[in-house]
């Protein structure tokens, strides 16, 4: 391998993203695992848990009604900016695991439910929601275990959200946009 050779080094990264995933997605075949990773994967559809979350906690929270609207809103709209940066990026899915779900698209990075977990966990977690982050992290790594995206798709979605989410929560909070 040259030391100079980008291709070598993409290539090598590529090696280990294919390795992970393979090695993850194995995690599968235990039936309890399996079954969590699909019902993780069918409920973050288009951000819908999240979405879900944020509105009933705007419906049980009237003090922080707009807080949790707000943080909604970042929720989708990093969802939406993941979308856009599926379709410039366009890179196919892993072709050499057989997924147990259907997906929305045929485009894998970002993974768009790692964003809107990711955003979900950093902006209702501002709000005290503790079980968001956990429950973002395990949906994050049920995209591996059904085999639908690679790592470094799961990190750059996880990083898009994580930056949408602190790049509104001012805003969130009901001050001025940064």
């Amino acid at each position: 391998m040259d030391p100079f050779d980008d291709r070598d080094h993409l290539d090598a990264l590529e090696g280990m993203d294919h390795r992970i995933l393979s090695a993850i997605r194995a995690c599968g075949a235990d039936p309890r695992v399996g079954g969590a990773a699909r019902a993780l994967s069918w409920a973050g559809e288009h951000g819908g848990l999240w979405l879900a979350a944020g509105l009933a906690g705007a419906a049980v929270d009237s003090a922080r009604r707009g807080a949790w609207l707000r943080a909604t809103a970042l929720v989708a709209s990093a969802h939406v900016v993941s979308m856009g940066v599926k379709r410039l990026v366009r890179r196919p899915r892993p072709a050499h695991v057989d997924p147990p779900v259907r997906t929305a698209g045929r485009h894998s990075f970002p993974s768009s439910h790692a964003t809107s977990a990711t955003a979900a966990a950093v902006a209702f977690g501002v709000l005290g929601a503790r079980a968001v982050p956990p429950l973002a992290a395990a949906m994050c790594l049920s995209r591996l275990v059904v085999g639908v995206h690679y790592p470094s798709d799961v990190a750059a979605g996880a990083l898009l959200g994580a930056l949408t989410a602190r790049a509104g929560a001012r805003w969130m909070r009901g001050g001025a946009c940064d």
